[in-house]
């Protein structure tokens, strides 16, 4: 698409400072393989100068997450309307929204349902940058995981929700087939140019989406492969943490230990894209497969969050610059679309008010093909669980309760008891906690094997102690008993404990098969498996 610009190529209206102009003091995208990048540092390892050729392929929607929140965040900085204007110079736009099945209404006026995708093709990369990504080979033109962001017109929160790539939906015209065939349908249908093939996907895509959730879809975004990998390195890493080690070096060549720890580049997209691997002990590291890694997804858009809201980036302006650059230039936008408006909308949104959740699953099972499928909740289920995300709140609510104080795990002794009426189930939270740091001093059967819900105990005082271990069973109740010794915290498993590190089930949706996925906030430290 064309744009008006002045002499110096910037867009048409006042001129961008030199000094202040993050192109300065580079060479243009065309310059010849191996020179200097302006600033001492060697070669630079892109894709031959070649006009972009930007081909629909399989995605993953945390990259996507991750870029467009760098151009949001930054932009609504001191100096957004700069940084607002070097992006829109160099974001791609393609006719996304669709003219007709999509919905009249996304909730509130003001309010704002943005989908978000990520190009997962291999085209433009190099034999190098395929190997160090551990990318494989191009992939087709099948979308992997999409996720829908909803703004209220306040900016007051957002809300992420993560459709798995199985999910067994109607895709309009084509019958009911799995999610991630829509974008392809609508791109194989298009007899144009790959600019128009591109629009085509993205039509059938928020039509599918549109139709299933009943909100409208108002924006479009979509991410690059490479331009993650980039922005990922320009932050220093995101940290997360892992309840266990994990090996997955044969597919996606994901290979972390336990805990905390900061990942970039390469690292961070095996992390996002790993849905295989074994544990140290020789069980499976993510049972649920792509349910699993859109969890790891989650917490890696959180983790972007906090690195991008912290003020090792919001007073670093140099890498404010770097990381529009890498961001808009990764991006695909609609038309309409307005990153300083967004910005606007999103300027008071903090990390603790970012929810991310999972579509309502009812169960994983086998299509008449033969097919593995994920059977999303009943219609009802769904209008509700969608109606409620975009209810728009009547009053401001109070500010979320700061999170208790924790202490070392090492410094907590936890007596483990079984109430669940699972055999082995205290053996194995056990085994967990203890790789975890803690001290387990004594295993058991409750008094009762009827707890339907988790419970932490302590004894008055030990509040912090009772913090340290349900950080760990996201979802649990904790209370005070005099069961509890004073130093020492008690965990009673329910029916409804899962595993260390994991939330408890929450009742089912829909009434069968998968337990709903808890919320979690993009300020959510705690291990995932």
């Amino acid at each position: 698409m064309s744009r008006d610009r002045n002499e110096h190529g910037d867009p048409a209206g006042r001129p961008i400072p030199p000094r202040l102009d993050p192109r300065a003091g580079r060479h243009s995208r065309h310059r010849p393989p191996g020179a200097a990048d302006g600033h001492g540092t060697g070669p630079v390892h892109r894709p031959p100068a070649a006009p972009r050729r930007r081909t629909p392929r399989a995605v993953v929607a945390g990259r996507a997450m991750a870029a467009v929140l760098s151009v949001v965040l930054l932009a609504g900085s001191g100096w957004g309307w700069y940084l607002g204007r070097v992006a829109e110079a160099t974001v791609n736009r393609t006719d996304a929204i669709p003219a007709d099945g999509n919905a009249d209404s996304g909730g509130a006026p003001e309010a704002m349902n943005l989908l978000l995708v990520g190009n997962d093709s291999r085209a433009a990369l190099t034999p190098e940058q395929l190997a160090e990504l551990n990318a494989g080979a191009d992939s087709g033109i099948n979308t992997d995981t999409m996720i829908l962001a909803h703004v209220p017109a306040d900016g007051s929160s957002a809300s992420f929700v993560s459709f798995p790539r199985d999910s067994y939906v109607e895709i309009p015209g084509h019958g009911m087939d799995k999610l991630n065939a829509a974008y392809a349908y609508g791109y194989t249908a298009v007899d144009g140019s790959d600019a128009e093939k591109q629009a085509g996907g993205a039509q059938l895509l928020i039509r599918t989406l549109s139709l299933l959730t009943g909100l409208r879809i108002d924006h479009y975004a979509e991410v690059d492969l490479l331009g993650f990998f980039e922005l990922t390195s320009v932050v220093g890493g995101v940290e997360v943490n892992l309840c266990h080690a994990v090996d997955d070096s044969e597919y996606s060549g994901a290979v972390f230990p336990a805990g905390e720890q900061t990942i970039s580049g390469a690292e961070a997209l095996a992390f996002v894209r790993q849905r295989h691997g074994v544990r140290p002990d020789g069980s499976a590291a993510l049972p649920r497969g792509d349910l699993d890694r859109i969890v790891r997804q989650q917490v890696f858009i959180g983790g972007v969050l906090r690195k991008m809201l912290s003020q090792d980036v919001l007073l670093d302006l140099g890498k404010q610059r770097e990381l529009v650059r890498a961001a808009s230039e990764s991006l695909t936008i609609d038309r309409d679309l307005v990153l300083l408006d967004l910005a606007q909308q999103m300027q008071s949104v903090t990390a603790g008010s970012i929810e991310f959740q999972t579509v309502p699953i009812a169960g994983n099972e086998r299509d008449e093909q033969g097919r593995s499928i994920l059977r999303l909740a009943d219609e009802e289920t769904l209008r509700a669980f969608f109606a409620q995300l975009s209810d728009e709140p009547e009053e401001t609510p109070a500010p979320a309760p700061e999170a208790p104080e924790t202490v070392a795990p090492s410094e907590v002794p936890v007596e483990v008891y079984n109430g669940s009426g699972t055999p082995g189930l205290a053996a194995e939270a056990t085994a967990d906690l203890e790789a975890a740091g803690f001290t387990v001093t004594e295993t058991g059967n409750a008094d009762s094997s009827d707890y339907e819900q988790t419970v932490v105990r302590h004894a008055p005082g030990d509040e912090a102690l009772a913090a340290t271990v349900a950080a760990q069973v996201p979802g649990a109740a904790t209370e005070v008993g005099e069961e509890a010794s004073a130093g020492t915290v008690q965990l009673v498993l329910g029916s409804d404990f899962t595993a260390v590190g994991s939330p408890v089930r929450a009742p089912d949706a829909g009434g069968s098969g998968e337990p709903a996925e808890q919320p979690r906030t993009a300020a959510d430290t705690t291990c995932i498996n």
